[in-house]
């Protein structure tokens, strides 16, 4: 027989104030990834991507290379919030869970600038 209370026995296992955020974000990305995921593989199906210099000259339109960011930011957002709910739901290590989520956020960051910074380079500098 517990002799806990209701409240007792749920306290701080309620609602983190940012479970309908989290939701709606990963919807939102999805519906994103979605134009973005079809515009990119008739930009690699229409020949673009052929060689170096094809991927240059089309990275280098104002117009892909805002479609190509707003994807690399749109897929990392989707990445870490879809992996963070599945590290959160199956890792019950509360230090593994801390490194890992962590990590991933560290290693989204650091890829999706390095991507970022990639593609303006070849818009403004020609590089």
């Amino acid at each position: 027989m517990k002799m806990q209370s209701d409240l007792g026995r749920v306290r701080g296992l309620g609602s983190a104030k940012s479970g309908a955020s989290h939701w709606w974000t990963q919807r939102v990305t999805a519906m994103a990834n979605l134009p973005l995921g079809i515009w990119f593989i008739i930009s690699i199906l229409a020949g673009h991507t052929a060689n170096y210099d094809a991927v240059h000259a089309w990275l280098s339109s104002y117009f892909h290379s805002t479609m190509m960011i707003l994807m690399i930011v749109s897929v990392a957002v989707h990445t870490t919030h879809g992996l963070q709910v599945v590290i959160e739901d199956y890792v019950h290590n509360r230090k593994a869970e801390m490194i890992s989520l962590m990590l991933i956020k560290a290693v989204a960051a650091f890829l999706s600038v390095a991507a970022i910074v990639s593609v303006l380079r070849i818009v403004f500098a020609g590089a």
